[in-house]
């Protein structure tokens, strides 16, 4: 896990046009995308191929992510920063030291790693995208990493985050940022944001782990 200072960062809906600042905490992010090989952990019965295991895991819905996190905690001796309020809802308890999704605003402040850019480098040099990925996923960490050491946050898969998008016009609809290896140029940006119900699983969407410190 590398650890991130305290800063503050500007999000914005690029729909809408409308821009917040948030203020970040210092927290922990894992450089690497979860793979299969990490993932099979919590599930020994999922088949992956020798070829496959340093990819990064896949359609995993933000509740399979949640359910890692906390099961990874466990394993590990932590606190687990998941539980259920008295309605169902999935709350996360900030001050646990177990693993965790990262925020929106924890994830744009890693990926950018002090840029003010679209994105943190040469496209081609940082990313598995559209136009170089050969319509296919690939092992994480074969691209340059950011300043702060973090492969894959722009393309090869789009990655959840705790957030709700927009509660009042989709409801529990959740953020995933990043890019994917399926996506065009302008989708593999450090702001662009898309969401979808947390029980949505897809072939371009993955998550990595965070931590409160």
């Amino acid at each position: 896990m590398i650890h991130i200072g305290a800063g503050k960062i500007i999000l914005k809906n690029e729909a809408s046009g409308f821009r917040w600042i948030a203020s970040v905490q210092p927290f922990a992010i894992s450089p690497f995308i979860v793979t299969n090989e990490q993932y099979q952990l919590l599930n020994p019965n999922l088949s992956v191929n020798q070829e496959d295991k340093q990819k990064p895991v896949v359609e995993v819905s933000w509740l399979d992510a949640i359910a890692y996190c906390n099961f990874l905690s466990e394993k590990s001796g932590l606190t687990s920063c998941y539980s259920s309020n008295s309605t169902g809802l999935v709350v996360c308890d900030w001050t646990a030291n177990g693993y965790r999704l990262p925020t929106e605003a924890e994830w744009e402040l890693a990926c950018r790693a002090g840029s003010t850019a679209i994105r943190y480098g040469d496209l081609n040099e940082i990313a598995w995208y559209e136009e170089n990925s050969d319509s296919r996923l690939h092992e994480v960490g074969t691209k340059k990493p950011n300043d702060y050491g973090l492969y894959d946050t722009i393309g090869n898969v789009w990655e959840w985050c705790w957030d709700i998008f927009d509660a009042k016009v989709y409801g529990d609809y959740r953020v995933f940022r990043g890019g994917g290896w399926s996506d065009p140029a302008r989708s593999c940006r450090a702001s662009c944001r898309r969401k979808s119900h947390p029980t949505f699983r897809v072939d371009d969407l993955g998550f990595r782990l965070a931590q409160t410190i």
